[in-house]
């Protein structure tokens, strides 16, 4: 069983690039890199909302459960 993260997924349906929704939330370009390859260990509900608020999406659009 796994967590899947689809960041890559909405970032690339609202056209967006990393980069830029790195900069708009406040967090590094690193920590939105392993957040996206699914190496994160957790994330804080404060980035989880901000990344919705900016991609205008779900959490379930974004973390996906696998088993």
């Amino acid at each position: 069983m796994s967590i899947i993260v689809n960041l890559d997924i909405m970032l690339a349906k609202r056209k967006m690039k990393s980069k830029v929704l790195a900069k708009a939330i406040g967090i590094t370009e690193a920590n939105l890199s392993i957040l996206k390859s699914g190496k994160a260990k957790a994330i804080r509900f404060s980035t989880l909302e901000a990344i919705c608020k900016e991609l205008d999406c779900q959490p379930a659009d974004i973390l996906e459960y696998q088993n």
